[in-house]
C-alpha cells in the first residue's frame, strides 16, 4: 500500500508524471444541504442566538410557522454542467492533465444522470453521498461509480436504510457494495461530528463502524473544506487502521475542489482498481487550500447568497426551503414579503468582502496555511 499527500505550491511539478487528475466529492443544485448549521452557530454565539429567537417568535406570531432547521434545506448555486466544467477546467487548464469528475450530491444521482446526456460529460460516473446513521452518530459515505443499470435500485436500498437505520444492516449493505468491483466506497470527513453528539460518542461510533465494516470501506477522505488539523488526524487514523486516504473537495460554491487525486488511468473504473486492488493513492493539495480557512468559508457563503440570473433560481431565498404552516416545503421567497431586516444587514456586511479594498485588507492580516507550522507537504507513504 502506498499513500502520498503533496502540496502543489511546494512541489509545482508533482502532477507532471501523471496522466489524469480526479475530482471527487462535489455538489450541485440537486443536493439538499441541511440548515442545521445555523442553529449550531447560534448556540455558540449569544447575540446571534438572541436575534434568531426573536425572528422565530415573529414567524410563529405572524404566520404560525415554527422554524425547523432540520427540515429546512438549501441548494448550492451551480447546476450540474457548470459544476462539472468548473472541476474539469481546473484539472485540464491548471495541471495540463486529463480530467475525471465524480459529483456526489446528497442521497440522489440526478446530476450525473443528467450529465450523461451531454457529450463532453458522458463518461461521468454515477455517484452520490450517502447519509448513513450508525448508532447515534451520522456518517457520510461517498458511493462512486455505480453500475448504470443498477444505480436506481442500489440508491433505493441505501435510502431505505437512511430512513430506517439498523446498525447490523449497514454492514450488509457495505459488503454488498464491495462485491461490485467497479464501485468505490469512501468514508467522507470521518471525524466530522455531523450528528452533533458528544465528541467521545462520535469517536466510539466511528471505531465501531471501522471495526465491523472497515474491510468494505476502500479509503478515508482528506476533505478540502475541513481544517488541516482535522485532516492530519484523519492521516493518523488511516495509519492506525492501515487504510488509504483519498481526496475529497466537498465543493458547494464556486471554488473548485482544493484536493484532487493523481493517477495513471484512462477511466474511472481503472482509478477504482488502483485504489481498491493496487492500494495506491496520491492526493494533491491545490493552492486554494492554503488560503485562511475562515476566508474560504466566507467565500462559500458569498457564493451561496449571490444572484445567478443565467443559472436557474436567481435569488438566494429561492434556493432555501422550509416548511410552511401546513408542513409543506416551499422556497423562503414564498414564505415572506422580504428577508428580515437583520438578515439583510448581515448579508450586506458579508458582501463588503467582495469589494477589492476590503478583500485586500482582510487578506493582509490573514495567515495562509503555507506559513503555518503544519506538516502539510509531508508525504505519507507505506511500503507494500
Amino acid at each position: 500500500m502506498q499513500r502520498k499527500v503533496t502540496c502543489l505550491w511546494k512541489e509545482p511539478g508533482a502532477a507532471a508524471p501523471y496522466r489524469t487528475g480526479v475530482s471527487l466529492h462535489s455538489h450541485t443544485n440537486h443536493s439538499r444541504e441541511s440548515l442545521y448549521f445555523i442553529a449550531e452557530y447560534a448556540a455558540r454565539h449569544w447575540p446571534f442566538r438572541k436575534l434568531l429567537a426573536t425572528q422565530e417568535k415573529k414567524a410563529q406570531d405572524k404566520s404560525a410557522i415554527t422554524v425547523d432547521f432540520w427540515k429546512g434545506y438549501w441548494l448550492p448555486p451551480l447546476p450540474p454542467l457548470a459544476a462539472f466544467e468548473l472541476e474539469k477546467n481546473q484539472i485540464e487548464q491548471n495541471l495540463s492533465l486529463e480530467s475525471m469528475v465524480s459529483i456526489t450530491d446528497h442521497d440522489n444521482i440526478e446530476a450525473p444522470m443528467l450529465l450523461r446526456v451531454v457529450p463532453e460529460a458522458r463518461r461521468v460516473p454515477v455517484s452520490f453521498e450517502w447519509t448513513a446513521p450508525f448508532e447515534d452518530a451520522i456518517f457520510h459515505i461517498g458511493v462512486h461509480n455505480l453500475p448504470s443499470g443498477r444505480a436506481q435500485s442500489i440508491l433505493a436500498d441505501l435510502a431505505e436504510y437512511t430512513r430506517c437505520p439498523k446498525d447490523c444492516r449497514l454492514r450488509e449493505l457495505l459488503a454488498a457494495l464491495d462485491q461490485v468491483p467497479e464501485i468505490l466506497l469512501v468514508l467522507n470527513h470521518p471525524l466530522w461530528n455531523l450528528g452533533g453528539i458528544a465528541a467521545e460518542r462520535h469517536q466510539a461510533a466511528l471505531r465501531t463502524l471501522l471495526c465491523r465494516a472497515g474491510q468494505f470501506i476502500h479509503a478515508l477522505e482528506l476533505n478540502g473544506m475541513r481544517r488541516w488539523q482535522e485532516n492530519q488526524s484523519v492521516l493518523r487514523l488511516s495509519e492506525a487502521c492501515n487504510q488509504l486516504v483519498i481526496s475529497g473537495g466537498d465543493r458547494h460554491g464556486c471554488e473548485p475542489n482544493a484536493l484532487l487525486n493523481l493517477i495513471h488511468a484512462d477511466s474511472f473504473t481503472e482509478f477504482v482498481y488502483q485504489v481498491r486492488r493496487e492500494r495506491f493513492s496520491h492526493v494533491l493539495v491545490m493552492p486554494q487550500y492554503a488560503n485562511p480557512y475562515g476566508i474560504r468559508i466566507l467565500q462559500g457563503v458569498l457564493d451561496s447568497i449571490r444572484e445567478y440570473p443565467e443559472m436557474g433560481p436567481v435569488c438566494w431565498d429561492e434556493r432555501v426551503f422550509h416548511p410552511d404552516h401546513a408542513g409543506v416545503i416551499r422556497p423562503l421567497k414564498e414564505l415572506w414579503d422580504a428577508p428580515p431586516f437583520f438578515v439583510r444587514c448581515c448579508f450586506s456586511v458579508l458582501r463588503l468582502f467582495e469589494m477589492a479594498p476590503v478583500r485586500r485588507a482582510v487578506l493582509a492580516f490573514a495567515k495562509p496555511h503555507q506559513q503555518a507550522s503544519f506538516a502539510l507537504g509531508e508525504r505519507q507513504e507505506v511500503a507494500p
